[in-house]
């Protein structure tokens, strides 16, 4: 029986490479034939580059005949969200206007990939810039989840975590805003990072529409692998032109015996479905297993402020943009004119008021970490809904509107707080659940460290979606 290579993680890759048992090159040729088989189902990869990825394959099965690699990455297809500049393929950001743009540059985390001797397979899909929990647009049209072709994958990193869910690529680079790495890792079963504020750079990069909220991060099938990616990616010492980036200011604590986690299962009255309660409640139990110590509570952080300001910060950023671009604008789908429309109108004082909120933000969660350790919660209040959907109306039984599922993630990029997204047990009907868990500025490896030990108590990377 031919070996079904798409299910070897990055780190078996890397292995087998070492010592000869598999190249490069076999595993691109393994991997387009996985991506041809697999991508018309559920739409994920929307730009590709096979000559010059099999050419790079055949390079870095050389390098490591000759006992050289470039990294642990390096001969690892990958995978880059459509919101990110890529050299030699369009970036499109999900909208008409850029169907055809192409950077000069690739971003710095792209580069640094690139430079590691990952093979970038190609683009994955996201929602028109990047700006929703689901995935389609009017280019590419509507990505949908390999556990169930019928539901969304989430967004706005949805392409990239359907790639890595369905074996087109065991890793990906995505980017999260207000929860688009670890809101879509949950609903596709997968490990997702979002780093600290600043932990890996950004230049070269499309406008910002959510102040300095968005971040670069890995996906993967397993922390180690996550792991992997972002080590490469991340900052070693000063990062050029990001302000975010000229230190990597990490705390240095890794895990320890008896850490304290913070589980907070709800924020105030807003629903979440039982299911996962349940399921990450169980996922919190194992932490305890581990050695922990487990509290349950509130999160001792007021949020209520964000509930009307964060569409808003949206809103006034498409505004911008589209001053800027008013080409963009034309030819951009009606809703996100209407949301730049409610965003001329909001005056310069609120934003300033958004502005002190997220720096007061910043100094209570430093606060809130010198007496805890972790803060574990859900990744999404919701289970994936369907595909052509924008949100779920509707979590246990309770209206909500366009953020409902998402209310746990928005304020750890407003904090600059790291997040892991780890799996957990998955739903009666089969479908993903996750866990973030939250650590202090700085504290990306602390976390990651505890998702091996999660992991190892815990494990997922077996299941496999039936496509």
């Amino acid at each position: 029986m031919t070996e079904a290579l798409w299910r070897l993680s990055a780190a078996d890759l890397h292995r087998r490479y070492r010592e000869g048992s598999l190249t490069p090159l076999r595993v691109a040729r393994d991997c387009l034939a996985r991506l041809e088989a697999v991508n018309p189902r559920i739409n994920a990869v929307v730009a590709r580059r096979d000559p010059d990825f099999l050419a790079e394959a055949a390079a870095a099965t050389l390098r490591f005949e000759q006992g050289a690699p470039l990294s642990a990455v390096d001969g690892i297809p990958i995978t880059v969200k459509d919101s990110l500049f890529t050299r030699d393929l369009p970036t499109t950001w999900g909208t008409p206007a850029l169907r055809d743009y192409r950077s000069a540059h690739d971003e710095t985390a792209v580069e640094r990939a690139r430079a590691a001797g990952a093979l970038i397979v190609g683009k994955t899909n996201v929602p028109e810039f990047a700006l929703e929990g689901y995935t389609a647009n009017p280019i590419f049209g509507v990505t949908r989840n390999p556990w169930d072709t019928r539901l969304t994958p989430g967004g706005s990193s949805g392409g990239a975590v359907a790639a890595v869910a369905s074996g087109i690529a065991p890793l990906a680079i995505g980017q999260d805003g207000g929860g688009s790495i670890r809101r879509p890792a949950s609903h596709a079963g997968l490990v997702g990072l979002k780093p600290t504020l600043g932990e890996v750079a950004r230049e070269h990069v499309l406008p910002s529409l959510l102040l300095d909220f968005e971040v670069i991060g890995p996906f993967a099938r397993t922390v180690t692998d996550a792991r992997m990616l972002f080590n490469v990616m991340r900052n070693s010492g000063h990062a050029g032109l990001d302000p975010a980036s000229k230190a990597p200011r990490r705390d240095g604590s890794r895990v320890k015996p008896g850490m304290t986690v913070l589980y907070v299962e709800r924020f105030g009255d807003a629903p979440l479905d039982p299911q996962i309660a349940a399921s990450v409640r169980a996922a919190v139990k194992v932490l305890e297993d581990l050695g922990h110590r487990v509290e349950t509570g509130p999160l001792p952080v007021d949020l209520a402020f964000y509930t009307e300001a964060w569409p808003q910060i949206g809103q006034a950023g498409l505004a911008a943009l589209f001053e800027q671009h008013p080409d963009w604008a034309a030819q951009a789908s009606q809703k996100y004119r209407d949301m730049a429309a409610l965003g001329s109108k909001i005056p310069a004082s609120r934003l300033w008021q958004i502005l002190e909120h997220v720096r007061e933000l910043r100094r209570s969660t430093r606060a809130l970490f010198e007496g805890i350790d972790v803060v574990a919660l859900p990744s999404a209040a919701a289970l994936p809904w369907p595909a052509e959907l924008a949100y779920p109306d509707n979590i246990d039984d309770q209206p909500v509107g366009p953020r409902g599922h998402a209310v746990y993630t928005g304020w750890v990029n407003a904090a600059g707080l790291p997040g892991l997204a780890l799996p957990c047990a998955p739903s009666r009907e089969g479908l993903p659940i996750g866990m973030q868990l939250i650590g202090p500025h700085g504290a990306d490896d602390l976390l990651l460290d505890l998702g091996v030990d999660y992991e190892s108590k815990n494990p997922w990377a077996h299941r496999w979606p039936a496509l």
